[in-house]
């Protein structure tokens, strides 16, 4: 929660610090935080609403992922049907990707959009209770809200990397504009750049908790994945074969993580200083941690 909310009080407090550039008080700088307040909050607000409700759509496009019926594939069906009848749990719909990649995710943001999705590599290369291990896990994070936290924190990182790209053309068409015009226009060149300085810290941070969120939360669906299948080994197992091949055509990074393994590998020195960079804890810790029951 405290991930969550630092969100939109990260927002607003940038916002709250450039108020006090230009303006010669503190009484200046509330008064035009209070004018600009209701503006943001409601850009933030329709922008939030769109994007929150469209992802589902853009998931599928993007992955090119088709329904898994019963009548296609049994065995993958009463599989996960089990696994949700053993913790009092609505089944999600199922998808598949047609990929040789080993991966799978859960999404939606609702009982009637909640859905898990594997590759057909998976299904193929995995034994049963690795499979089950798997589709344990994705169902801890719907069971969990996971993959609504994940949304959220996508879309607001999503906010200010648009804020940023657009303040940064802003400064470069201003300088082309501004050579052709007199000096006096070097104040609003100005307010540009202190203003992408913000934005670019924001997105920084907005980073950082959305990464920091995102790996606390495979820890716990790991743990989830065990406390439902009560088999902490054949997770392992699945994770290990998982990390040997876990490419999945998919350009749009924030999809990428939502994947149980999103292939990244960081090694070297550099790698445990980047590891708050990224969206998952190393896999190998993962499997550590489960064999050992942790």
């Amino acid at each position: 929660m405290l991930l969550l909310l630092a969100f939109p009080v990260l927002i607003f407090g940038l916002l709250y610090g450039f108020t006090f550039f230009g303006n010669e008080s503190i009484d200046e700088a509330n008064s035009m935080f209070l004018e600009l307040f209701p503006f943001v909050s409601i850009g933030v607000g329709v922008w939030f609403i769109i994007a929150y409700f469209s992802n589902t759509g853009m998931i599928k496009r993007q992955t090119k992922m088709h329904s898994l019926s019963r009548k296609e594939n049994m065995y993958i069906y009463n599989l996960t049907e089990n696994l949700c009848m053993s913790v009092g749990m609505k089944m999600p719909k199922l998808f598949v990707i047609e990929s040789s990649g080993l991966n799978a995710f859960a999404s939606g943001i609702n009982e009637r959009t909640f859905a898990v999705t594997i590759t057909r590599g998976l299904i193929e290369y995995l034994d049963e209770k690795e499979l089950e291990g798997v589709i344990a896990h994705e169902l801890t994070h719907i069971r969990n809200s996971d993959v609504k936290l994940q949304i959220v924190s996508i879309i607001f990182v999503g906010i200010f990397s648009i804020i940023v790209e657009i303040l940064f053309r802003g400064m470069i068409y201003g300088r082309r504009g501004r050579r052709r015009s007199s000096k006096d226009d070097s104040g609003g060149g100005m307010i540009i750049l202190i203003a992408l300085a913000f934005a670019a810290v924001g997105y920084f941070f907005s980073l950082l908790f959305r990464f920091a969120l995102s790996r606390k939360r495979e820890y716990l669906a790991d743990a989830g994945a065990v406390e439902m299948t009560k088999n902490a080994n054949a997770l392992a197992s699945a994770l290990r074969k998982i990390s040997r091949n876990p490419k999945v055509e998919v350009k749009n990074s924030g999809i990428k993580e939502l994947f149980i393994d999103n292939g990244d590998r960081k090694k070297g020195f550099f790698a445990k200083l980047m590891g708050i960079f990224s969206t998952h804890p190393p896999i190998e810790k993962r499997i550590e941690m489960l064999e050992k029951g942790i």
